[in-house]
Formats: structure tokens, sequence, C-alpha cells
């Protein structure tokens, strides 16, 4: 059982990590401009293109949202 929440606790590191990334690549990308830096080339466009597919899908795309905002916050009070 130590195992699982060893692989746990580096999952949510990992995904912390990502998301510390995908930050830095949106302030990157306000900073210098899309074209000046290639590893942080679409970040806005593509965050905001899976936003928009959110919206479209109406009350699907809201209940993705809500478990994806869930898990995070669940990942948050219980560090």
């Amino acid at each position: 059982m130590h195992f699982l929440q060893e692989v746990k606790r580096w999952l949510g590191e990992i995904t912390e990590i990502f998301l510390l990334l995908i930050a830095l690549g949106v302030v990157v990308e306000i900073l210098f401009g899309p074209a000046t830096v290639p590893f942080f080339g679409q970040v806005v466009p593509n965050i905001t293109a899976i936003l928009d597919s959110l919206g479209q899908q109406g009350l699907v795309g809201l209940i993705v949202l809500s478990i994806v905002l869930f898990l995070f916050y669940k990942k948050r009070v219980a560090a």
C-alpha cells in the first residue's frame, strides 16, 4: 500500500510541475510573443481552444470542468 501512496505523490508532483510550466508558458508568451520562444509557442491559443471547446459542449463541458476543478481542489486540501 505504501507503494501506491508513493506513486500518487509522484504523480501529484509531476502534475504540479506541468501546471507551473503552463503558467510560465503563458507569462513568456505574453511578454515575448508566440513566435520568439519556440518551446512555449502556442500555450495561450491552445488554452483558449480547450475552453472554447468546453463552452461549445454545454452541460457536458460544464460537468467535465467541474470534475477537473474538484480534483485539483481536493488535491490542494489534502496536501
